[in-house]
């Protein structure tokens, strides 16, 4: 039996109730079973215990076996001088806190089935573990758990966002560049955009956003795409000269040109086209990240970031070879993914770091109102019966597919939680 499944039988009292007692024969009362904790210290925090005559409030530790203290050492940290209750399934050894106290010890008892139900439905090796059982979650306790899926998914991307400011020594703006620039790269290109944004400092290009030849010159310089041309043409000649010199003069490191993916991409979507679309954003944009704070709908967004390139890539993918002359502009899709993936983290968590809770709500607003992303996922819950409406949606299930079933994590799935419940009650 995994630890996991105790902190289920708990954090849901899935136990019986009446005649609760402590190995030391003390009547014991569940007052609130507390808050489960996914980092390290105590499994539950500010729970709230009768013993005896007694109501204690404080943390409760949870084992397999009781000896499992003293195997995690938990007898010799402070941390764990604030347990009030050892729960676990076998009572095999006394334990005591750092002071030597001896913490009172509850014993569960379960019925082997609710083991058993879950192996049953971890091991179903479906696409996802209820699969089967999924078209008869009734469509008001699916809404409500997607519902909160979405908020989780917005939240952990807003870690993220706090994360890219500090590492950018509290710059927003700094922060909200890369993170675009990561965007930009959509999940093929991702990492080498990334990378290009943290090596070319935005102040760099602020200094020459009136120039976007001098602007393309120094990202294509920075992206490793100028060194070893296989077709070098006067541009992209003229590009190397000019960022030569730029890179001397900021002191600049480019990243491996090797790293950018070309094979089996849309020649439209190429890293050349999408670097020349971003240097092209970045001339054309003034206080971009505060306009963006202040957009109220997506078009104004499409506004902003649907920018075209410059005259020479309207006729090339990549340098020196010419092609079929064509307007290389951002699409309406792809600038659905990077407000999706970097503009509603950023809102809401400007939202958050300012105590504006309009900028959280236009956050959320924003999404519900971008159209459903088409993936993989997506569709494989939409076969089971999933209505699909929003980015809001979309965006639900694929931290559901992620977070939960693809680790089996059915204890913690508010759906798969409620089966095994129904099976055990």
């Amino acid at each position: 039996m995994k630890e996991d499944l105790l902190y289920f039988i708990w954090k849901n009292l899935s136990f019986n109730l009446n005649g609760l007692y402590t190995t030391e024969g003390d009547r014991i009362e569940v007052i609130n079973p507390g808050e489960f904790n996914i980092n390290s210290g105590p499994d539950f925090f500010n729970s709230k215990i009768k013993v005896g005559d007694t109501v204690w409030a404080g943390n409760v530790e949870m084992h397999i076996n009781s000896s499992d203290w003293l195997t995690h050492n938990h007898n010799g940290n402070v941390a764990y001088d604030s347990i009030i209750l050892h729960v676990v399934v076998n009572d095999d050894k006394p334990i005591q806190n750092s002071k030597g106290n001896k913490i009172p010890t509850l014993v569960i008892k379960y019925p082997d089935m609710l083991e058993w139900n879950l192996q049953h439905l971890t091991s179903s090796g479906k696409w996802i573990p209820c699969e089967e059982l999924f078209p008869s979650f009734d469509t008001f306790s699916v809404r409500m758990w997607l519902d909160n899926l979405m908020v989780e998914r917005l939240e952990q991307k807003t870690a993220l966002v706090f994360d890219l400011v500090n590492n950018a020594e509290g710059s927003w703006e700094e922060a909200f560049y890369q993170s675009v620039a990561r965007s930009f790269g959509l999940k093929t290109n991702a990492l080498p955009f990334e990378l290009l944004a943290k090596s070319t400092p935005l102040k760099v290009l602020g200094k020459h956003k009136d120039k976007l030849f001098q602007l393309e010159a120094i990202l294509f310089g920075q992206s490793g795409l100028l060194d070893n041309l296989t077709n070098p043409d006067s541009y992209s000649l003229a590009l190397l000269k000019e960022y030569k010199y730029l890179q001397h003069k900021f002191n600049l490191t480019p990243i491996e040109g090797h790293l950018w993916k070309f094979l089996r991409m849309r020649p439209t979507a190429f890293p050349t086209i999408r670097i020349a679309q971003f240097a092209m954003l970045i001339h054309k944009s003034t206080s971009l990240f505060s306009k963006i704070i202040e957009v109220e709908d997506i078009k104004e967004i499409i506004k902003l970031f649907q920018v075209n390139t410059s005259e020479y890539w309207e006729t090339h993918f990549t340098f020196g070879k010419e092609s079929k002359s064509s307007m290389k502009r951002i699409g309406a899709d792809t600038i659905s993914i990077i407000t999706i993936n970097t503009l509603v983290p950023f809102i809401f968590a400007y939202g958050i770091s300012k105590s504006q809770n309009n900028l959280k709500e236009k956050a959320i607003k924003l999404i519900e109102t971008i159209k459903p992303e088409n993936n993989s996922i997506v569709s494989g819950f939409s076969g089971l019966g999933v209505k699909v409406e929003s980015a809001h949606d979309t965006q639900a299930l694929i931290q559901l597919k992620s977070s939960y079933c693809d680790s089996k994590k059915c204890l913690y799935c508010h759906l798969g939680a409620r089966h095994l419940l129904r099976n055990f009650n």
